[in-house]
Parts: C-alpha cells; structure tokens; sequence
C-alpha cells in the first residue's frame, strides 16, 4: 500500500490556504479559519474532498484588492516593473561553471539539516566547532551529540541516498534544487530558447516522477496529468502557489542569457507559471535575471537591484528586498537584519518557512553582507534556518558566476569530485563540468 504523502491532498493543508489569501491582501479570508480546520479533521473521502472544495470556492469569490499590484500574466508584470536594458556579453565558461559548483555546494551544505530550526543547526555547528563555518556538516559526531541533535543517516527524500552529511557522499546527491536545473537544461535543448509553458510541463511529465517534485510542483503535476493545464494547473487547489519552488528553478535561464536580464526573467516566467504566481513566480524571475547580471557585474547590491527591476515594484517580494536593501546601505549589521528577518517571519510557521518572500530576504542578506566570501556567505544563509538547502544554493549560485570555478574555495568545491547525481530520465550521475559545457553551448 502507498504510504501517505504530502502535498496530495488539498484539505490537508486548508489553513494555509487561509494563510496565502490573508497574505494577498484578502483579510476576510480570517473569517473562514475555523472551517478551514474542521475541514482537515474530517475522515479522508469524498465528504471532505467536497466541504474543502467548497470552502476554496467561497475563498476564490472573495474580492482581492491587491491583484492590481501583483499580476501574474507576463505583460501585467512587465508594465508593472522598471525593467532594465540588454548588455553586450559573451558566455564564461569559468563563471557558468563556477555558478553550477556553487548550486551544489550550497544545496550540499543545507541538505542534512533541511527543516531543522535554527536553534538546532547552530547547537550543532557550535558543538562540533564548525562555527564560525569551515566546512560541510559531518554526521561523523560520536553518540552524545547524534542523541542530542537526533542526527539521522537512514535515507534521503528520494529514497536511495544517504542525506548528504558530508562523510557520506562522494559527489552532491540527488535533490529538487539541482533536479530543475537539470531539467532546465534538458528543456532548453530539446524545446529552444523559445520554449513555452506547455513545453515546460511537458518536459516534467516526460522526465520526472511526481514524487521527486514538492509542493506546489507536485500539486501542478498532478493537474498537468488531469489535463488541468498553465496557466490554470498552478492556481488549481493549490494552497502552495507563492511558496519557495518557483524561485529555486530559475537559475539555467540566467546561466544561459549572460547581460540579457529581460530574456532571462522571461523564460523564468514561462516555466513558474505553470505552478506559481504573484510572488511565487516573482522569486524565479528575480533569480533568473540576478544570475544573467552576475555574469557581467560584481557589485552585490547592483545584482540585486537588477533582478528586482524585472517584477513589479508595488509587489511584496520587491518591497522586501527593497527593505534589506536600505538596511544594508544604511550600515546596519547582518545581526541586525538576521533580527529583523526572524521578527517577521516565523520559523515554526510552514508557510513563512517554505514562502518565497521569507526565504528571497535571507538569500538577499547572505549576498549582500557575505562580501563575496563565499564560505561567510554560505554561514550567513545557514544559520538562518528556514529552507536552507535552497537558500545555501541559490545564494552558492549567484556568488559562483561572480567569483568563477577558480576562485570558489576547495573546502566546497573538491567534495562534490565534479558530479551531481540527478533523478531526471536521460542524466543520472553526471559530470557538472560536463554540464557547465552544454549550459555554455546554449548561451551561445
């Protein structure tokens, strides 16, 4: 019998649906709490399939005053946003590759302590004199603290890997974070640069098993193979369409558009809005054009401000980073800003945990004051908890294409031994230089 799994059943999770429409702007939606929790209490069957369907549909009529800021529609957004013009540049091999090793390295580092509190990942570190940060996590740690930390060899997500405690792995194991940079690259070359929605979703129906994808990937699958298709299959009973996935598969789109910050925020568009919108697909696009900066700029803060000239300037993922921002040039302290990240968002809450917003505000924070020191940059988005693999790679990433493969420490770069294990059909266990390579070729 299949074991229960997340993020299939929509009532499971009623309360954050609450939570997504109080955050679009639709304070009403206050009022339906308590029913959205008897809802999840229901026995599982076609009664509670029902009630929830009908709870989102009274949620669905409820007028949304901020929808005027906040399109999802490519035109909407772009007459929404600043925008930025093309700059003339060739694809860097170093920098491509260099951004590729700072993915994995990232998502390698976070991996093992994905949904721990951040109590727990800086006890660990501490006591096993890994902080300030130096290296990878070791589960190698001796009975008293294993106990202590509850610290688990037995599997990964996927099934067949250890989780990447660093003395278990010789290469980065397989995970969505480098999944959908993968499966980038394998959509661009088989559909082109001029892809659209419907490709993109056809190319996870065809090379990725559902139960490699999460949230509101997993929710769009689902509807993609009910012939609930983009843009609809992300908005369909889909309570996690603002969450953090969109942001993390944006990354092949700026590798391959070095200077072109429009094109690559468009291609990023195409492929979250067939699960996200609003601020879920802001996340990617802000990622994608960040990254296609990077590769011809290394001023920090210029990155970041290119990226959020690609989304709306009224919508809440630009007025956050816009916040961090001003933080960092009025000279307050990363201390500071961690505070004021952390007395916004609630770790202990899954939504603010796995949001796109709280999760773009570390990523900004770690960039910005890591002073391109990729191991402090890597210890700054660590230790703020929340999704760290994601955060940990996206921000490895960024730094990567500025730095280059040369100059990326060793400490991150040797363990990974240059392959990344994937679960798209037709990779497998691959080379990352190798892949760097036909990411340039696509560039090109």
């Amino acid at each position: 019998m299949l074991r229960e799994q997340l993020w299939f059943d929509f009532c499971d999770d009623l309360p954050i649906e609450i939570e997504q429409r109080i955050d679009e702007g639709i304070l009403e939606a206050e009022r339906f709490k308590e029913r959205a929790e008897q809802v999840k209490e229901m026995p599982r069957g076609a009664a509670r399939t029902a009630a929830g369907a009908e709870l989102l549909e009274q949620l669905c009529a409820l007028e949304n005053p901020q929808d005027k800021d906040e399109p999802s529609d490519l035109p909407g957004i772009k007459a929404a946003s600043v925008g930025e013009p093309k700059e003339k540049a060739e694809a860097d091999c170093d920098k491509i590759y260099g951004a590729w090793l700072g993915r994995c390295a990232g998502c390698l580092l976070g991996q093992p302590v994905e949904g721990w509190r951040r109590a727990r990942i800086n006890g660990l570190l501490k006591e096993t004199g890994n902080l300030p940060l130096q290296n990878y996590i070791s589960s190698d740690i001796g009975p008293v603290l294993r106990e202590k930390y509850n610290v688990r060899d037995d599997g990964h997500a996927y099934g067949a890997e250890k989780t990447g405690w660093i003395n278990n792995v010789s290469y980065m194991p397989e995970d969505d974070d480098t999944n959908y940079t993968l499966i980038a690259l394998k959509l661009v070359e088989q559909y082109g640069r001029d892809f659209t929605p419907d490709d993109a979703a056809e190319n996870w129906l065809m090379n990725l098993p559902l139960l490699h994808l999460c949230t509101a990937e997993r929710v769009a699958y689902i509807n993609l193979a009910q012939s609930v298709f983009p843009p609809e299959s992300a908005l369909y009973r889909n309570p996690y369409r603002e969450w953090i996935g969109a942001q993390i598969r944006g990354d092949l789109f700026g590798y391959i558009c070095p200077g072109d910050m429009e094109t690559a925020a468009e291609m990023a568009w195409r492929d979250a809005s067939i699960s996200h919108v609003k601020n879920g697909i802001y996340g990617e696009m802000w990622i994608a054009s960040m990254l296609a900066k990077a590769a011809v700029n290394d001023d920090m803060p210029t990155i970041i401000r290119s990226g959020m000239k690609q989304i709306p300037k009224k919508s809440r993922l630009y007025e956050e980073l816009a916040e961090i921002l001003s933080r960092f040039e009025s000279g307050d302290t990363a201390e500071e800003t961690k505070a004021y990240i952390l007395g916004k968002y609630d770790e202990n809450n899954q939504h603010h945990w796995c949001h796109t917003v709280s999760n773009a505000a570390i990523v900004a924070m770690g960039l910005l004051w890591g002073k391109k020191d990729f191991t402090y940059t890597m210890e700054l988005c660590l230790t703020m908890g929340f999704d760290t693999d994601c955060n940990c790679a996206t921000a490895g990433s960024v730094l990567g294409m500025v730095l280059g493969a040369q100059l990326l420490p060793e400490v991150w770069t040797t363990p990974l031994n240059d392959r990344v294990l994937s679960g798209v059909d037709g990779f497998g266990l691959v080379h990352i230089s190798d892949m760097a390579a036909r990411t340039q070729a696509l560039a090109e």
